[in-house]
């Protein structure tokens, strides 16, 4: 089996470029836009990761925001009662493509039957109350179980019933049907899902396909530890591994490996196919993007560092809160903490960290006010001030940036 190895600057340059285009990170519009354009993204991309802090808008909309031109929150939640995507766990709680539904059945099968556990010692007898509730009633929401046992008139315990309904989520037999904010609505899975979704299980070797093919599809190359991240179906893995080695042997895949010996695989002939030309745009990025959640692929293939700081104690932060990752051309260049005051409609950018890198420091700065003009707006504010840039000869050079 060959291996290319990547000695040159402009190889790695080109892998970059490879897997920040396959991330759509590069052209203006890859996939359209508005509603359209967040269905055919997510399709591409695989999953969007949904989490809860709001010091900024919401990572599945800012991911969407990222590469989708017109993108609008609310045409999160349309795709759900749609029925384009769903949701459930992938590393993370996530929004996923309708048509990768059957993927997510070996998981549930393996909570339903004791294989993995979400909850320990499940309340099977509240679960069953819970599930002919929802049969008899139609979709509940959790708050519905919070109002019920605060009246305190006989209803369930909220607590263990909300644990209840979680693993009934988790096993598949209910779904989420609607969103408001974070608050889920459930309802059966036969309900919710459209008649024409596969719901066949998919054999171990089917799974290793579809990962593989979309682990690639969406990242250009892939390492095979990535190829399999935070999975941990020993299974799964072997198949993985087995795929692998059959289309290397076949020769329709390839390895590079980089200077330090990590080894990345991709499809035969990706490095000389066309790219997108290289533009003066700068992307703010969700800390939860996938184009830099796997660290460690992201450290090895731009050399970026980065950690999200929000669970490490406030003393300990290097860079602030709530730091989100900043692409300029086909480079991480910096990362920025910020705030959106939502009642001032005012945008707080408490640091600004730019990282020394060989780029047009003029061109980068114009390029990050136009980045941030776009981003207030997407963040409903009409005025955005600048605390800290560093290194500290920037400061003013931005804060003038910003107000021209």
């Amino acid at each position: 089996m060959s291996m290319i190895e990547i000695k040159r600057p402009q190889t790695l340059a080109r892998l970059r470029r490879l897997a920040l285009s396959a991330q759509g990170l590069l052209q203006a519009r890859p996939y359209g836009r508005g509603l359209s354009g967040a269905r055919k993204a997510i399709n591409h991309i695989g999953y969007v990761q949904v989490d809860t802090i709001s010091v900024v808008e919401r990572a599945h909309h800012h991911v969407f925001y990222a590469r989708v031109p017109h993108f609008k929150p609310d045409m999160t939640n349309q795709m759900l009662l749609n029925g384009d995507i769903f949701e459930y766990w992938t590393h993370a709680a996530a929004l996923l493509p309708i048509a990768d539904f059957r993927f997510s059945l070996p998981y549930k099968h393996a909570i339903k039957n004791g294989r993995t556990h979400w909850y320990k010692n499940p309340d099977k007898k509240l679960m069953g109350e819970l599930l002919a509730r929802v049969r008899s009633d139609g979709p509940i929401r959790s708050r519905d179980i919070e109002a019920n046992t605060a009246k305190g008139d006989g209803w369930w315990d909220w607590k263990p019933a909300k644990k209840a309904l979680e693993q009934l989520y988790m096993e598949g037999d209910l779904m989420v049907c609607d969103r408001e904010g974070f608050q889920k609505t459930y309802d059966l899975t036969e309900r919710v899902l459209p008649s024409h979704v596969n719901v066949q299980m998919p054999s171990m070797e089917e799974f290793a396909e579809h990962l593989v093919d979309q682990q690639l599809r969406c990242h250009g190359l892939a390492s095979l530890k990535g190829l399999t991240y935070q999975r941990r179906n020993t299974e799964l893995r072997k198949a993985v591994k087995a795929l692998i080695d059959d289309r290397l042997a076949q020769r329709t895949l390839e390895q590079v490996r980089l200077s330090r010996g990590e080894v990345f695989l991709l499809e035969a002939g990706a490095l000389e196919r066309p790219l997108p030309r290289l533009n003066n745009r700068l992307s703010i990025l969700s800390p939860f993007d996938n184009s830099v959640i796997q660290r460690d692929r992201l450290k090895t293939l731009f050399q970026y560092d980065y950690q999200l700081e929000c669970y490490v104690p406030a003393a300990k932060r290097q860079y602030g809160y709530f730091c989100l990752p900043l692409l300029y051309r086909d480079e991480f260049i910096g990362r920025m903490d910020c705030k959106a005051h939502r009642k001032a409609s005012h945008l707080e950018i408490k640091a600004l960290h730019l990282e020394q890198h060989d780029f047009d420091e003029d061109a980068a700065i114009a390029a990050f006010a136009r980045a941030i003009k776009r981003f207030c707006q997407f963040q409903q504010c009409d005025s955005v001030s600048l605390t800290h840039a560093y290194p500290k000869h920037l400061t003013q050079r931005v804060r003038r940036a910003l107000n021209g």
